[in-house]
């Protein structure tokens, strides 16, 4: 198998729906806004909670990993690939990547350049809103849906890069922004419930996909404690058969391979930021056994800990133990 930083690039690429041509003047204004507020390359939280302007200038050396939160993200110039266990997505200019739970993912910026810069709008989710807007989008019940994966790539539409546009466009109006961007942001969320996402977007909201919430939150805050599939059945109030069907349609993995993901990034950063070896991460992080966090480490990145941590570092990688989404 294949580790996240060996990435196979053309195989199992997901898109939710064919390519089609981008609304240029929304996604042109988009993307004037996103420089205007992204002045050097990172992540900008602007003066609207949960909105940010996200730039980077060059491409990805290699993949970087992080957790991200529920969140719908639009490139407006540049391209980018993200890796959710053994399945990949692509999205480009006008397309939107919707996560509708905290994921460890593994991302690439494929296409940047200083005179070109990735750009990327994200709009993190308030999951309470999303709960009261659900009920208005679909006052007769939400229509049952057979792909339940937290994650999905699909074109934004003009409807909706429009929105994200007047939303950026806000943030540079703070006065404006406290009144009107609750309004834009209701929009942008209304717009995505009733799009072609919009009925597994809701099924958030059912009780199965909420009890896989709660384990994913516990696991999330918690992973450098032992996990028993049986705790976890009992804190989602299902089999230990039904956690793990529902937890992987979700999110692809199962709740072990989940925790494993996650001990493995903390680990990584650890060692990245703070100099800490591999011995010490290893068990801040919640390995009983050296050598199994050395062998699974090797088979997630690529190469042991130490021979990692030495590559990284003469490469001047720091930032791959974080993300720009």
């Amino acid at each position: 198998m294949n580790s996240p930083d060996q990435l196979p690039i053309l195989a199992g690429v997901q898109t939710s729906e064919p390519p089609q041509q981008p609304a240029m003047p929304a996604l042109a204004r988009l993307a004037r806004l996103l420089l205007a507020n992204a002045p050097q390359d990172g992540s900008f939280e602007t003066c609207i909670p949960g909105v940010h302007a996200i730039r980077a200038s060059t491409t990805s050396a290699e993949l970087v990993h992080g957790l991200h939160r529920p969140a719908l993200c639009i490139v407006a110039q540049g391209a980018k690939t993200v890796m959710l266990g053994e399945e990949s997505y692509e999205y480009d200019p006008s397309r939107m990547m919707i996560f509708s739970l905290d994921l460890p993912i593994a991302a690439m910026i494929r296409q940047a350049s200083v005179a070109a810069p990735y750009l990327s709008f994200r709009l993190d989710f308030d999951q309470q809103r999303l709960a009261e807007l659900i009920l208005k989008a679909y006052p007769e019940g939400v229509p049952a849906v057979r792909d339940r994966r937290a994650v999905y790539v699909a074109q934004a539409g003009e409807a909706i890069v429009d929105a994200a546009a007047r939303l950026m466009a806000l943030a540079g109006q703070p006065e404006d922004a406290a009144l009107l961007a609750p309004l834009a942001i209701d929009e942008i969320m209304l717009r995505l419930l009733r799009g072609p996402f919009g009925a597994r977007l809701a099924q958030l909201g059912r009780v199965e996909s909420h009890r896989i919430g709660k384990v994913v939150d516990w696991i999330r805050r918690n992973y450098d404690r032992p996990v028993r599939i049986d705790d976890m059945a009992e804190l989602a109030h299902m089999s230990p058969s039904s956690l793990h069907e529902h937890f992987k349609s979700l999110t692809s993995m199962s709740p072990l391979q989940f925790q494993k993901t996650l001990r493995l990034q903390e680990a990584r950063r650890l060692m990245l930021s703070s100099g800490m070896d591999a011995g010490l991460a290893s068990q801040r992080v919640g390995y009983a056994s050296p050598s199994q966090f050395s062998r699974e480490y090797a088979r997630h990145f690529g190469s042991a800990p130490t021979r990692d941590m030495l590559r990284l570092r003469n490469a001047g990688l720091a930032q791959a133990v974080s993300f720009t989404q």
